[in-house]
């Protein structure tokens, strides 16, 4: 699904990501972890194109993102992305806000979009919330509507960058539960950047642990256990 091979990420003389390579399966949940300025999210954006990569090469469903050639809005339609801070347009309702890409990307009728927004609204349990504005929405309403809006191209890869962080126990409770099933449901890859050890133990089945821009390890999650070796590893699973 997802294959990086020696990615390089550069900002003038700062190398922010540093020879990573990694395959990532159809289906699975992988977190990333590792301190603040590890290259984390820098990672996920170089995966759907908003960073272009220095070095490397990044494919996705045999699309390679470093070849200049790719169609930018084909990658996008088959990697959905959710924020850390929710990204809604305030000027749209939570429909318009998912049908958006569908239709400007897809060249969907909009009565076909608003028709697939409502079943995505039912599978994230807002459909009561269709015409309202994000304004009125919770910090947990709103993470569950940009996932909603992800996965309106039907993407086959979903990207969530600290979707958790933000939000109370029993709101990233539910937002979890949100993301398990598009997972294992829909068989939608996830592949999520958090500092939450629950959120990895509930959801994923790998972990990438980077620090200072370099791959440590790759550890299995296994029965809610994080197996990892590398003494950074024990370190970020311990600090939870």
């Amino acid at each position: 699904m997802i294959k990086v091979v020696n990615l390089k990420k550069q900002f003038g003389d700062n190398v922010v990501l540093k020879d990573i390579s990694v395959t990532v399966t159809p289906g699975e949940a992988i977190s990333v972890i590792g301190p603040s300025g590890s290259g984390k999210s820098t990672f996920l954006r170089c995966i759907n194109g908003l960073e272009e990569i220095t070095d490397g090469h990044i494919y996705v469903d045999e699309l390679d993102i470093a070849d200049p050639k790719v169609n930018i809005d084909t990658l996008r339609e088959r990697v959905g992305m959710v924020f850390q801070s929710f990204n809604l347009f305030p000027h749209l309702s939570v429909t318009d806000n998912i049908t958006l890409a569908p239709i400007t990307l897809n060249k969907m009728s909009k009565a076909d979009a608003n028709k697939k927004a409502i079943e995505l609204l039912k599978k994230v349990g807002l459909e009561d919330k269709a015409e309202v504005f994000p304004s009125s929405l919770s910090g947990g309403q709103k993470q569950r509507a940009g996932i909603a809006r992800a996965l309106a191209p039907r993407p086959h890869v979903m990207l969530a960058d600290e979707p958790t962080s933000a939000l109370d126990p029993a709101t990233t409770k539910s937002v979890l539960a949100c993301l398990k099933d598009i997972n294992e449901k829909f068989n939608v890859t996830i592949v999520i950047v958090t500092h939450e050890m629950s959120v990895i133990r509930r959801l994923c089945n790998r972990v990438a642990l980077l620090d200072k821009g370099k791959l440590l390890e790759v550890a299995d999650v296994r029965d809610g256990q994080i197996h990892a070796s590398t003494p950074i590893g024990q370190l970020l699973i311990n600090e939870d």
